[in-house]
């Protein structure tokens, strides 16, 4: 194992916030856990642990696609990895995932010129006719753009050349492209891969289709092709595509949640959870999304375990599954226990951003309990991570949310995490050792305080906020 040197370690905590740590106001909730919180940071920031378990999981499995063998033999090694550190109750829990299937797939500019296009088919994208379709391509900008120029899309492929602005708003040419141009006759959809920075290498995700419209295939280009056509079209060329997708989905395979444990010594019916998503897309290996925030958690727990405490509750690691394209994991715990059970669960944490640099979490909860959080977040301080914001949680926990349990999502300086999510370059060498490890503290003394605390905190659905 890889140790990191002790000037590292104490440059990370000398340096982790972006501000100078104030003197601590004396607060009788979490004064009694200062002494401890040091430990654990110390202790996370001994190794690299974290990074190279991280490493062994997605060199060794690669890309973990819902329905995947490689998916199932990661899970299979995780719970043993899990047993061999010693944690409480390591198992898997059964969950029907959709089974989507690539098969092999191309796109080629005809004209003006013949050349081979990077390409991806999105997430749920029906195949192509065997012979493929090669067709005019009308580029736009904008669902407005498309509707404003409806006269002209019927029988044509429609590429969205659409920057990267923010997530939440470009990802839904992904999401709704293909209906958008069904509705208007066209006979597949592009868009200009989801991503900021691109060295010409598509990006994938998944796609959602229309019942009240046709089926199309649809597919991502790179940033620089999509430009590269607009460009075409602009100087008044015509320009004519070949795509050949052979996508399937087959019938719902079989997958699982996998987890493990610290008993709470007090009252192990009451949880804290903490984890990611173990499924990732068949590109690249899934280590920003979302190795990282499986093994964070499970290094959080494995370091608890390891440093010999025992909280009042228990705290649960959870690699969920399917993720990615059905969030089928999430579901399942829910719906796998009772109500009472579930209302057991006192804390939910999620990390799905990439375990880059940790800056504090974001919170979906009550008020009562969001201004407990904010206390025991001042324990980070040493790390930097000591930000609570609202609203947050995760995918992944949603369920448990929706029944009042209070939630957090790791935030991290992830500047860089759309650069390389859903890409082959999504790979280990992309997060930093003393990040990962950073992370891993946060979580670690997040779940700690939180489970050792007298009382659990107040649960309540979060109120909607601005």
């Amino acid at each position: 194992m890889l140790k990191l040197p002790r000037t590292v370690v104490c440059l990370a905590l000398a340096f982790g916030a972006s501000a100078p740590v104030a003197a601590q106001t004396p607060d009788p909730l979490v004064d009694p856990y200062r002494d401890i919180s040091t430990r654990i940071i110390e202790a996370a920031l001994a190794d690299s642990a974290a990074w190279n378990r991280l490493a062994a999981l997605t060199d060794g499995f690669g890309n973990r696609l819902s329905g995947s063998e490689a998916l199932e033999r990661a899970i299979d090694w995780i719970v043993e990895e899990m047993r061999h550190d010693g944690l409480d109750n390591p198992h898997t829990e059964p969950v029907k995932v959709p089974h989507w299937v690539r098969g092999q797939e191309s796109a080629e500019l005809v004209s003006p010129r013949k050349v081979a296009l990077p390409m991806l088919g999105l997430g749920g994208s029906i195949a192509t006719p065997k012979q493929g379709i090669t067709a005019e391509v009308l580029i736009v900008d904008s669902f407005d753009d498309l509707k404003a120029r409806v006269a002209e899309a019927k029988g044509k492929i429609v590429l969205f050349d659409v920057p990267f602005t923010d997530y939440g708003a470009t990802v839904a040419y992904r999401s709704r492209g293909a209906v958008e141009a069904a509705r208007v006759g066209a006979v597949a959809s592009l868009i200009r891969s989801v991503t900021p920075n691109s060295i010409r290498s598509p990006h994938t995700g998944a796609m959602n289709y229309d019942s009240t419209v046709s089926r199309i295939p649809a597919a991502a280009l790179t940033v620089e092709d999509a430009m590269m056509l607009h460009r075409m079209q602009q100087r008044g060329e015509r320009v004519v595509m070949k795509l050949v997708m052979q996508a399937q989905t087959l019938p719902d395979a079989d997958s699982r949640n996998v987890m493990a444990e610290v008993t709470g010594r007090e009252h192990p019916e009451e949880v804290v959870v903490l984890g990611g998503h173990i499924d990732s897309w068949d590109v690249g290996t899934g280590a920003m999304d979302d190795a990282g925030g499986v093994v964070a958690a499970w290094e959080a727990v494995r370091l608890i375990k390891q440093l010999g405490l025992t909280p009042r509750r228990t705290i649960r690691a959870v690699g969920w599954t399917n993720e990615e394209n059905g969030l089928r994991g999430g579901r399942a715990y829910r719906e796998s226990r009772t109500p009472e059970q579930v209302a057991g669960h006192i804390l939910a944490i999620e990390s799905d951003g990439g375990v880059f640099r940790p800056i504090g979490f974001g919170a979906g909860a009550s008020d009562s309990a969001v201004a407990i959080l904010q206390r025991v977040i001042t324990l980070l301080q040493p790390i930097g991570a000591d930000s609570l914001s609202r609203p947050g949680g995760g995918a992944d926990i949603g369920p448990l949310m929706e029944r009042g349990v209070p939630g957090l999502g790791l935030n991290t300086v992830g500047d860089r995490y759309f650069w390389y999510h859903h890409s082959q370059g999504d790979m280990a060498d992309k997060l930093d050792p003393v990040d990962v490890a950073r992370c891993v503290a946060a979580m670690a003394v997040m779940a700690y305080v939180v489970a050792e605390l007298p009382e659990p905190l107040p649960k309540g659905v979060p109120q909607a906020r601005e």
